[in-house]
């Protein structure tokens, strides 16, 4: 379904950029500013720092002179609102509001989702031409959003109403050490406590049988049984360069 977020008269730079990161990790592309502070604000340092990386979703960006321009195509539109208003559109929560219009038989080709200003939020006229006013739960005694947050939190709910991404595979098990990679390590370990003066071979008492059965609750990798033999080796080196 074709998404548009569409930012009026934004004032800062940086939320641009925000806003930008925030669609790309929600697969979406579509960003139109109107009558934005800054002429060139897609090439501003603070918006392309701010996007970080999402910079396709920048060059696409469509900068308008109307809302009307920025609507073109959008069948279906979404105002945002931190406070219900007297007249207008229905105030709903996005998840609520995103479950009822993708169950209705025919829904919509177009959805584009309106912010206001950062300062001011949206004129009442640009509220009175959508079909929903969004209206986030926060905290009832502080309820204000940055702009790229409120973006981030309906691309999200957006995107999990159209279905969601596939979780990211699980990374590849590692490879646990075996008991002799395990004994190996701790017959050097035990040369270095020697070393060092912690260990007394007279006197070891029940040291390395504690040890191993740390470790073996522990199951270190492969990886991590190089990482201690290495610190063996160096408590080695120290007690050598010590002697002389």
């Amino acid at each position: 379904m074709r998404t548009r977020f569409v930012l009026i008269q934004t004032s800062h730079a940086g939320n641009v950029g925000g806003v930008a990161r925030a669609m790309k990790v929600m697969g979406f592309d579509d960003l139109v500013l109107v009558q934005p502070r800054w002429a060139n604000v897609l090439r501003r340092e603070e918006t392309i720092q701010r996007a970080s990386g999402a910079n396709d979703v920048l060059a696409k960006t469509r900068v308008v002179d109307t809302l009307d321009e920025a609507l073109d195509g959008m069948t279906h539109l979404c105002a945002t609102a931190m406070t219900p208003r007297d007249f207008g559109p229905p105030t709903l929560a996005p998840r609520e509001h995103f479950q009822t219009l993708l169950a209705t038989p025919e829904p919509p080709e177009g959805v584009a989702f309106l912010f206001g200003s950062e300062r001011f939020g949206m004129r009442n006229e640009d509220v009175y031409r959508c079909h929903a006013a969004l209206s986030i739960p926060t905290a009832p005694d502080f309820g204000s959003l940055n702009l790229a947050a409120a973006v981030q939190l309906i691309a999200y709910d957006w995107r999990q109403a159209l279905g969601g991404f596939a979780p990211l595979p699980p990374a590849p098990p590692r490879q646990q050490a075996d008991a002799q990679a395990i004994g190996g390590m701790l017959t050097h370990l035990e040369q270095a406590l020697v070393a060092v003066d912690f260990l007394d071979p007279a006197a070891p008492k029940k040291l390395m049988p504690r040890l191993n059965q740390l470790f073996n609750r522990a199951a270190p990798s492969e990886e991590e049984i190089h990482i201690l033999r290495g610190v063996a080796k160096a408590m080695l080196q120290a007690a050598e360069k010590a002697r002389r």
